[in-house]
């Protein structure tokens, strides 16, 4: 820091200046700091920066603001004239001037500003109490038969329900629980028809749904009434609220979220007909099977009896004849397999493989003796 001296010198004003930027601008908390006030005299310079007051509407005060060319663009809000505005950004002093401005790194409406801090409030306090923790969500039963839908019954959102529900699975008991689902009575109606359905006691799940609509038409899904309600219903729900870019609290307590009322119906229930189709494809693959097995264990019988077939074709009499062997019989047609069944001058058939011969006996001789324990 330089030209600063104590008591007894002056400063320039140079060192001065250069002393109290150095206050502002190393500050901790004015770094980063948020005001709120009225924006006056808005002026966009030849350079692209956008140049305004910030006055302070209670009591006497007011702001040099500056937003420069490259984020102008940017801001969510622009700040307009006579508007209540909540700005973000870090004090700068301007040494040749000898004034300090705020240089704006974000620009909200006041209303909407406000409202956006008090919703990431409660949203930080039923965090920590738990509600949104994977570990309280409860699973979905996987083939429900009675559904409950809570939604308005003039909105789309419920024929699109009722025609998936329909569509995917047909005899369903599809239940409605009607409630406002926008405006200032909705809160307390939405957690009227949760309990209406608790004490129906028939639903085995419930949809919770309305069509897309702007951010604030969602309100009601962020009231606290309505997030401690979906969090103590014994019953699984699945939110659909319609909104693909923001996620409610509603959203964030749910034990299933969704973006539309069509897919929160999908996820409620099996597809059927597709089930259906799964089941008929896995009987197929099964028939299949069976008659491949079928057709290997005929083949396999087929050849076991293709060779049993020609070893009794082997072993049959003629084929035995025909290797060159006999069949001695009497002329009674008893087969003669011993000599002491015969006697000299009998006469004898003696089947061949091809025809008969009539013989007579003229000699026996006797089988040789066997030796016998002694």
């Amino acid at each position: 820091m330089k030209d600063i001296t104590w008591k007894n010198s002056p400063l320039s004003v140079a060192g001065l200046t250069e002393y109290i930027k150095t206050l502002l601008e190393e500050d901790f908390y004015l770094k980063d700091i948020c005001v709120t006030g009225e924006v006056s005299d808005p002026k966009l310079s030849q350079g692209g920066h956008l140049y305004f007051n910030l006055i302070d509407t209670n009591s006497p005060g007011i702001i040099n603001c500056v937003v420069w060319k490259s984020l102008v663009s940017k801001l969510e809000n622009r700040p307009t004239n006579q508007k209540e505005f909540i700005i973000w950004g870090y004090l700068r002093l301007y040494p040749a001037h000898g004034k300090y401005q705020l240089v704006v790194s974000r620009a909200k409406l006041a209303g909407e500003g406000l409202q956006s801090q008090r919703l990431q409030q409660l949203r930080n306090r039923l965090e920590a109490e738990g509600l949104f923790s994977q570990e309280r969500k409860k699973p979905l039963p996987p083939k429900p038969q009675t559904i409950a839908v809570i939604t308005s019954r003039e909105a789309a959102a419920w024929g699109d329900i009722q025609r998936t529900l329909k569509q995917r699975h047909p005899g369903l008991t599809i239940l409605l629980s009607p409630c406002f689902v926008q405006g200032e009575e909705a809160p307390a109606s939405i957690v009227t028809a949760l309990t209406r359905v608790e004490k129906d006691h028939r639903a085995e799940v419930i949809i919770l749904s309305r069509g897309g609509g702007a951010s604030d038409d969602l309100s009601c899904f962020n009231d606290e009434r309505v997030v401690i309600g979906i969090a103590h219903c014994s019953i699984p729900i699945i939110t659909g609220i319609g909104h693909e870019r923001d996620r409610t609290l509603a959203d964030l307590v749910a034990d299933v979220a969704v973006s539309t009322p069509t897919a929160a119906a999908q996820k409620a229930v099996p597809d059927l007909s597709a089930m259906i189709r799964q089941e008929r494809q896995a009987l197929l693959w099964k028939r299949q099977r069976l008659l491949q097995a079928t057709k290997r264990h005929f083949q396999r019988t087929r050849q076991h009896f293709q060779y049993l077939k020609e070893k009794l074709i082997a072993l049959h009499p003629q084929k035995v004849l025909q290797r060159g062997y006999a069949i001695v019989r009497t002329e009674e047609g008893r087969i003669a397999h011993e000599t002491t069944l015969l006697s000299i001058g009998q006469e004898l058939l003696i089947q061949l493989g091809e025809g008969v011969v009539k013989v007579q006996v003229t000699d026996i001789t006797p089988p040789p003796s066997h030796p016998q324990c002694k």
